[in-house]
C-alpha cells in the first residue's frame, strides 16, 4: 500500500460515530454499522474487559492506530476505573491520520477534545507518558519488520481487512504475533473469515468464535494458551 493511495474522507457511519472511508481500496477504518460500537465490542468487551480483570498493569500492541479510537477508549476506561490500572499501550502504524484529520472525529465532547488529540500528536517512535497510568508508544512501522523486547498480555488486531492486506492475515504473521504475547494472552479482532482462523490455529492459538457488533454475525478471540 502506498501513501500516495490515501485519499482520505471523514464519513458517518450508523451509529452516528465518525470514521474515514479510503476510496481507493472501498475501505473505511472501522465497520460502516457503527465505529464507536464495534470498537467498543470488539476490542473492549471482548479483550480489554477480559485482561484488566487479571491484570493491574497491561501491556497492549495494537495493529493499526488508525483514528485512535481505540487508544481513547482505553484511556478514557482507565480513568474512569476506580481500580489502579495502568498501561503500556504500544500501536503500530505505517500511515499516521494528520492531526487535522483526527480533529475532525466526533468521538470525544469539547471538553476532551484536546487530551484526544494529544494522542494523535504524541511524538512518534517513542513512550510518552500521557497521564500516570496511560503510556502510549506510537511506533511508525510495519507489522513485519517490527521487533519488541516487550511481551504482551493483549493485542488489539486491527489492520485493515483480508482484501485489503492479505498479507497481514497469513499464518505466518499470527505466529509472529504468538510469539509476541505472554503465556495466557489474547489477541481480538472484527475478522471472522474461515481462512483466518485456521491460520490462527496454524500459528498455536486457541481460536474462538464470538458474537459479532452490530451488523457483523461474528468476530474472533485468539489465546495463547498455557503449556
Amino acid at each position: 500500500m502506498s501513501k500516495d493511495f490515501f485519499n482520505r474522507k471523514i464519513v458517518t457511519t450508523s451509529d452516528g460515530s465518525s470514521s474515514i472511508y479510503l476510496p481507493d481500496f472501498d475501505e473505511h477504518y472501522h465497520s460502516h454499522h457503527g465505529a464507536m460500537q464495534e470498537s467498543k465490542h470488539v476490542f473492549m468487551k471482548m479483550g480489554w474487559d477480559v485482561v484488566v480483570k487479571k491484570k493491574s498493569h497491561v501491556d497492549l500492541l495494537e495493529v493499526g492506530f488508525g483514528t485512535g479510537l481505540n487508544a481513547w477508549l482505553v484511556y478514557d476506561e482507565l480513568r474512569k476505573s476506580a481500580k489502579e490500572n495502568a498501561v503500556h499501550y504500544t500501536s503500530l502504524e505505517l500511515y499516521p491520520v494528520a492531526t487535522e484529520d483526527a480533529a475532525q472525529l466526533n468521538f470525544v465532547d469539547a471538553d476532551d477534545r484536546s487530551i484526544f488529540l494529544r494522542l494523535h500528536e504524541a511524538t512518534w517512535n517513542t513512550s510518552v507518558p500521557i497521564n500516570e497510568r496511560f503510556t502510549l508508544e506510537k511506533l511508525e512501522v510495519s507489522l513485519q519488520e517490527f521487533q519488541s523486547v516487550r511481551f504482551y498480555d493483549l493485542i488489539f488486531y486491527d489492520a485493515f481487512a483480508p482484501r485489503v492486506q492479505p498479507e497481514l492475515w497469513t499464518a505466518e504473521i499470527f505466529q509472529k504475533l504468538f510469539l509476541l504475547l505472554k503465556p495466557s494472552g489474547i489477541l481480538v479482532t472484527y475478522c471472522a473469515k474461515g481462512d483466518v482462523r485456521r491460520n490462527m490455529i496454524a500459528a498455536g492459538f486457541s481460536v474462538e468464535k464470538l458474537p459479532g457488533p452490530p451488523g457483523k454475525r461474528e468476530m474472533l478471540r485468539a489465546v495463547k494458551s498455557e503449556l
